[in-house]
Formats: structure tokens, C-alpha cells, sequence
């Protein structure tokens, strides 16, 4: 068999079986199983054996789980909503203030789950039902939301960048981990430009400055204390990794220590936090090392069709400029990730993505950056983003089409901060570079 229709194969069957609503590891298993069966036989089945074992036993998976049982304590012990109450009473009496507190909520919510999707229903539930009572305008709430909730995969610590570090060849975890960051500053800002200028133009979509409530300075002051004890884990996490100190793993388990420690003088510490954290820390983690794993072997079963030796080949044989080749990688996730998640395709990439970076020798700290602010592209992009849905399925009475509407001017800025980032790699690799 030509190693295309291999490639094309073995990728149609795996889209098809994510389609059909399996979980992402089922369809990854069934392929794997079903590959290992057809090309090798049973005594393939080692191959997938070992390949869960090199995944559970590498030090660099453990950061993981450190990381998700980081965010369980840190969500169930009640600092989130301390420093929710915190910077409400910090941003104070600015109009539209509501809109700006969910873009500082979102960072804050996307270091600690880095998902978008997670982050979306979660200020759905909780803040969107507030601003309508508000009087908000409901166009820009959705808007904020949802690109609040796309910085969560680009704002260190995120899963998603840990998972790409660990498979990946000659790229560091640490610097990956930072380099996310003043991308995810400037889109922020680039969201708050936004509002600011569609208030201007539209004062009626936030409520009068006079209903805003106004705090002391002495109660600013409170605020900025009950967040120090926050400030714990960012040290232990990010600033330890900054000062190079430790390592992206010790850097998660001192972050552990430091919600244990925040949780604490919060006076939540129980055992019942710390068992229902672990608990469900070990159910996603365990999921999300089967996938990782699952996504190990399929790269390794299309090395042994020749599907990837023969896309090298083509793809150096290929009079393509180098910004052409690029381009071409960008779209694909802008378009794909509109029907499958995040996650699922950038395991189904890397194998395909890498030896084709190495062959026109694309900077990979640059790239992957890029790579993961596309993938937030395509999940917010109508009319299938699944960040989109997660939205609507919070959000009680707010129609699709008006989610769809608010989704473009998000879309509009995370592309022109794509083409910023792209002719600038400075503002990617500027901070890595200290390390």
C-alpha cells in the first residue's frame, strides 16, 4: 500500500470515529487496536503496551496531574471566589466595569483549568445571568466571555502546552509555558481596546458609571491582602520556573504545595477537599494519559506504514516558499477545529507536524505558540467552535445566532494577533530566551 492512502486512511477513519460522538480515547483506541491488528498482527499489541508504559512512567507526564490537582484544590477551596471578590472592588468605578473583571476572571480561570471550554461554561453559569440583570449588552458579554475564555489554553500553566512539550523533540516544556504569556497579555488588552471603543460608539450597552458601587481606599487595600496567599501559588508555579529554579514538574508539585498552603489560610483545608480533589484529579488525568498514549502509538504506527518518511519526502521534494508551507499548517487547525476538539487534534498533528517544521526549520518554540493560539481559533469560529456550544449550553435563553454574532469580533482579533505574532517572533520567544 502507498503510504498516502495509508495516511489518508488511518486520519479519515480517526475523524470519522470522533464524529460520531465516541470520547476522544475511544476513537483513538479503536484506531490504534484496530491498526495494530491489521498491520502488525497480535503480537503488535506489545507495541501499544509499551507505549502506555513509556507515557505513565516519564517524569514529564507527571507535571499532569500535579498541575489538574493544582486547580482542583485551588477551585474547591474558595480562593477563586476571594480573588473574584478582589479584583471587583479593585477595577471599581469604571463603566463597563463587568466586562473587564470577566477578561482578569478568565486569565485567572484559564491558569487554572486551561480549558476553554471549561472556562466558557463556567462564566456562563455564574456571571453572564448578572450582567443581563444588569442591563449589559448581551452581544458583548458573550463576546468577552468568549474570548476570555480563549486565552485558557494560551496562559500558563496550560495542559495543552505541557502535552505538546512532552512529545515534541528539542523543545523545552519551561520555555513553552512562558512563551504564552505576552501573547495572552496583548490579546487581553486587544479585547479591552474593543470595549472600550464600542462603548464609545454605543454608550447604551453598559449601564450608567453611577450604578456602580464604590469601595475605600482601605477596602481596595483588604482586597489586594486576601490575594496574597494567591500570590503563593503563582510564585511556586511561573516564577520559580522564570528564576530557574525548578523544573516544569517541581514547579507543579511546589504549586500543589502552595494551594494546600492558600487553602489553608483561607481555613478550607479539609480532608474531604483533599479526597474529592484527588479523586477527580486521578479521573482526568488517568483520561488524558490513555489518550496521550493512544496518541504515541498512532504516530508510531504510521512511521511503521512509511506514511511519515513518505510525507517528508514530499513534502522536501515540494518548490513551496517557506511562508506558503506555513500558511497551509495555520488553516488546517483554523478549519478542523471546528468540528473536533482542541486536544484531540493536536495529538492527531504533532506526528504529521513535526518532521515537516524540522524540514523547513521553523522555529518550534514560535510555531507551537502559534499552533495553539490557531486551535483556539477554530473552537470559537461558528458555526461548529466547540467553545461556541459550551457557551450555549450555560447560558439559558441566549439564542445560537446571537453567539455566533458575538463570536466574529473575537475571531477578528485572535487573527490579527495570529499576523502580529507571526511578524514579530520576539513577542513569542522573548521570554523563553531568558531561560
Amino acid at each position: 500500500m502507498e503510504w498516502y492512502w495509508a495516511l489518508i486512511g488511518a486520519l479519515v477513519f480517526l475523524l470519522v470515529m470522533m464524529a460520531s460522538g465516541l470520547p476522544v480515547f475511544a476513537a483513538f483506541l479503536i484506531a490504534n487496536l484496530g491498526g495494530v491488528m491489521i498491520v502488525i498482527g497480535p503480537r503488535g499489541f506489545g507495541l501499544f503496551s509499551n507505549s502506555i508504559y513509556e507515557t505513565v512512567t516519564s517524569e514529564t507526564f507527571v507535571t499532569i496531574p500535579l498541575f489538574i490537582l493544582m486547580g482542583e484544590i485551588l477551585f474547591r477551596s474558595g480562593s477563586v471566589e476571594v480573588l473574584s471578590s478582589a479584583l471587583d472592588k479593585l477595577i471599581g468605578k469604571v463603566r463597563g466595569r463587568l466586562y473587564f473583571l470577566i477578561i482578569a476572571l478568565s486569565t485567572v480561570f484559564g491558569a487554572l483549568s486551561g480549558s476553554a471550554v471549561a472556562v466558557a461554561a463556567m462564566l456562563g453559569r455564574s456571571i453572564l445571568p448578572q450582567m443581563r440583570a444588569q442591563g449589559y449588552d448581551s452581544g458583548i458579554a458573550n463576546f468577552t466571555i468568549l474570548g476570555g475564555a480563549s486565552l485558557a489554553p494560551i496562559i500558563p500553566p496550560s495542559l495543552l502546552v505541557i502535552v505538546i512539550g512532552s512529545l515534541v523533540n528539542n523543545v523545552s516544556i519551561a520555555g513553552l509555558l512562558i512563551a504564552g504569556l505576552i501573547p495572552g497579555v496583548i490579546l487581553s488588552v486587544m479585547m479591552a481596546i474593543y470595549i472600550i471603543v464600542r462603548m464609545r460608539l454605543t454608550p447604551e450597552v453598559a449601564p450608567p458609571v453611577e450604578n456602580v458601587p464604590t469601595y475605600s481606599g482601605k477596602e481596595k487595600w483588604m482586597a489586594v491582602a486576601s490575594t496574597l496567599p494567591f500570590g503563593i501559588v503563582i510564585f511556586f508555579v511561573m516564577g520559580l520556573i522564570l528564576l530557574g529554579i525548578a523544573t516544569p514538574s517541581e514547579a507543579a508539585a511546589s504549586g500543589v504545595v502552595g494551594a494546600i498552603v492558600t487553602a489553608l489560610i483561607y481555613k478550607r483545608l479539609t480532608r474531604e477537599l483533599i479526597w474529592q480533589s484527588l479523586k477527580s484529579a486521578v479521573g482526568i488525568s488517568s483520561m488524558i494519559m490513555l489518550i496521550v498514549a493512544s496518541s504515541k502509538l498512532f504516530g508510531q504506527l504510521l512511521s511503521f506504514l512509511g506514511a511519515t518518511a513518505g510525507l517528508i519526502d514530499f513534502v522536501g521534494n515540494l518548490q513551496v516558499e517557506g511562508w506558503m508551507m506555513f500558511a497551509v499548517l495555520m488553516l488546517v487547525p483554523l478549519i478542523l477545529c471546528m468540528f473536533i476538539d482542541q486536544f484531540a487534534f493536536l495529538l492527531l498533528a504533532i506526528p504529521l507536524y513535526e518532521p515537516i517544521i524540522r524540514t523547513y526549520g521553523f522555529d518550534p518554540m514560535w510555531f507551537w505558540t502559534l499552533f495553539l493560539i490557531n486551535l483556539t481559533i477554530g473552537s470559537i469560529t461558528p458555526p461548529f467552535g466547540y467553545t461556541l456550544f459550551a457557551l450555549k449550553g450555560a447560558a439559558e435563553g441566549v439564542p445560537l445566532n446571537e453567539i455566533y454574532r458575538s463570536a466574529w469580533p473575537v475571531v477578528a482579533i485572535f487573527l490579527i494577533g495570529l499576523a502580529l505574532f507571526s511578524m514579530f517572533p520576539s513577542l513569542i520567544t522573548a521570554l523563553p530566551s531568558l531561560l
